[in-house]
């Protein structure tokens, strides 16, 4: 094979996940090389034209206080704007964009281009360099070897991608573009555990066929909220989009065709998204619903394509076109992409460390959904931590492992590690147990101090963070200061006043005023840090018990066997780890939270044993 380039990183992969990557690391000093099978294809939005959502919106502000990429993109090329949950608490509130699908695509690359530490490189990789259990380069479909001290690959639905539309099915990653099959078949080599998942896309329409009138219009937020910190400009509603339903004609269309169907005839092997479902699979196990609904989106300002949003099937085209004539409105529709689903390998994510480098084999990182998750947000967050990890460990630096109590992105990587999926993953606020401290509103204060360490946020984006800072600390002491009377005759702090359920900040001003004004965001900052401040109290001392648990050292010569209620693989893995702490124990995959209580137990007790012996020895 021949030799053609050394570098410090390769990424093998440029969606979302390895666009983050390659950015992190190259910002950070490396020689990096991005690796992609088309160059015109980097970071593709290959299902809906949209960044954000529920948990989803929580991730990009985490991303971007931590210097990614998506939120400055997505506020760049976004077309509609809206903040979810607006009326709702603060932790719940996520933003939300409908992004010009070309132009986000075009605006990365020429991102990427500019990074001078970045190199991107088109071609098909189809293997790993391996030496002594360690990650050293790749190999391409054209016999070429690339180096690199780390290697992380980020490859989608690429490994072994194969597209079914009814029950014709022909390989790919997406739709007319190869697959890797290659590479799928090298990672089983190294012994990596590979299981099969399923997603799909739904049709895109010709929007001048479409009969707008029959539906729904759901414009933009009067005042958008970008998802960047860094943003200055005033963001702009561009497009309208529209909802609609299905109906039980549509539905009768769908149970008659379920023999064509490949979900249902057992061509699909793969696991589906539970979440997100194709229109088939839920008319199948949702016969009491009448109908479902569905978003017409607009792909961008300059294409006549329409997303389709809730309509994802893998049904063959005549039945597509089934569906369509039976909903007023797109009776008419043309169809310019047809819908389809795509099988595609992933990798067990329990075999990877909380850096996202695989436990088997050193300097190789894997990010996106090729670790199982679902979703362009999961995937740039790893790709963001690996790309970051694999640049300290050529640093030798310490690795950056965010806790479950800093970061979303904590817990969808402690998620994917610890717990493992059986079904693509989708992040949820639920998912966090202190998700009223990851809020969108304070994603800056957990996280923008890490980045800036890494060299990932500019000293003018920091700077100004400090001044934000200093603006909302010196309200919050106006508002503790400050007393009123309130209508009850009771003198209160302003600060208590908007303790109250019913009371906004801007009901505060209608008392008193501080000297200065803050933005709309520091609003929503100071309201969420009231409000919430006997709740966020209470968690901050669970989470200072829990850290401290966390750091409690594991004797080196402890026999695990003689701890109680461990069952024998906990105590096997516990043995072929062999966790320094109590923490790192907590990492280990298929090790409950009753072992770790039971080690914690076990711990203490030998602890207060010992020190008896020495007491004993001392008086004596």
């Amino acid at each position: 094979m021949n030799f053609f380039n050394e570098y410090d990183v390769i990424v093998v992969g440029a969606g979302h996940a390895g666009c983050e990557a390659a950015h992190a690391a190259s910002a950070m000093g490396l020689e990096t090389c991005l690796i992609t099978i088309h160059l015109e294809s980097i970071a593709q939005m290959s299902c809906n034209p949209a960044i954000g959502g529920l948990a989803k919106g929580h991730l990009v502000r985490e991303i971007d206080a931590l210097g990614g990429l998506m939120g400055l993109l997505a506020d760049e090329t976004g077309i509609q704007f809206r903040l979810l949950n607006r009326s709702r608490g603060g932790a719940v509130q996520a933003p939300r964009a409908q992004s010009d699908k070309a132009v986000y695509r075009l605006t990365m690359k020429n991102w990427l281009e500019n990074l001078p530490k970045l190199t991107l490189f088109q071609a098909i990789v189809t293997g790993i360099l391996i030496k002594n259990g360690r990650a050293y380069g790749v190999m391409t479909l054209e016999g070429n070897r690339l180096l690199a001290k780390s290697v992380i690959i980020t490859p989608g639905t690429f490994l072994n991608g194969l597209i079914h539309i009814g029950l014709k099915s022909y390989s790919a990653g997406r739709a007319n573009e190869p697959a890797s099959q290659e590479l799928s078949e090298y990672l089983k080599k190294l012994g990596l555990k590979i299981f099969r998942l399923k997603t799909g896309t739904p049709m895109r329409l010709h929007k001048d066929t479409i009969d707008w009138s029959r539906f729904k219009a759901q414009p933009g937020d009067e005042n958008p909220v970008p998802f960047s910190f860094r943003t200055k400009k005033d963001l702009e509603n561009k497009i309208v989009c529209h909802i609609g339903h299905t109906n039980s004609k549509t539905h009768e269309i769908i149970n008659k065709s379920l023999d064509k169907s490949p979900l249902f005839s057992g061509k699909i092997r793969g696991v589906g998204i539970r979440y997100c479902p194709s229109i088939e699979d839920k008319v199948v196990k949702f016969p009491h619903h009448k109908r479902h609904q569905f978003f017409l989106e607009p792909e961008g300002l300059d294409t006549a394509e329409i997303y389709v949003n809730g309509i994802s099937s893998s049904l063959p085209l005549e039945v597509q076109r089934d569906i369509l004539k039976s909903i007023p409105g797109l009776d008419e529709a043309k169809i310019l992409r047809p819908a389809y689903g795509i099988e595609y390998d992933a990798v067990i994510p329990t075999q990877l460390q909380p850096t996202l480098e695989t436990r088997s084999i050193k300097n190789l990182y894997l990010a996106g959904q090729v670790n199982g998750t679902s979703g362009y947000e999961e995937a740039a967050a790893q790709g963001l931590m690996a790309g970051i990890n694999a640049a300290l460990k050529i640093k030798k630096r310490e690795p950056f492992i965010l806790r479950r109590d800093e970061a979303y992105i904590a817990v969808l990587i402690d998620d994917l590690i610890s717990k493992g999926v059986e079904e693509p993953y989708r992040l949820f606020t639920s998912r966090a147990e202190y998700r009223l401290f990851l809020r969108i509103d304070n994603a800056d204060k957990r996280l923008i101090k890490y980045g800036y360490k890494f060299g990932l946020i500019k000293e003018k984006d920091y700077e100004a963070y400090l001044r934000k800072l200093e603006r909302t600390n010196r309200v919050m002491h106006f508002l503790i200061k400050e007393k009123i009377r309130t209508e009850d005759k009771d003198t209160i702090s302003l600060k208590d006043f908007l303790k109250k359920p019913e009371v906004r900040f801007k009901n505060v001003l209608e008392y008193k005023k501080p000297e200065l004004s803050l933005s709309d965001e520091e609003v929503r900052y100071i309201e969420s840090e009231v409000k919430y401040e006997g709740y966020l109290k209470k968690q901050a001392k669970e989470i200072a018990r829990i850290i401290k648990i966390d750091k409690e050292k594991i004797p080196e010569n402890i026999e695990f066997k003689k701890i109680s209620g461990l069952t024998r693989e906990v105590i096997e893995k516990l043995e072929k780890y062999s966790p320094k702490t109590i923490g790192e124990a907590k990492k280990i995959p298929s090790i409950t939270p009753a072992a770790i209580v039971n080690l914690h137990i076990y711990i203490n007790l030998k602890k207060k044993k010992n020190q008896s012996i020495k007491m004993f020895h001392v008086k004596h």
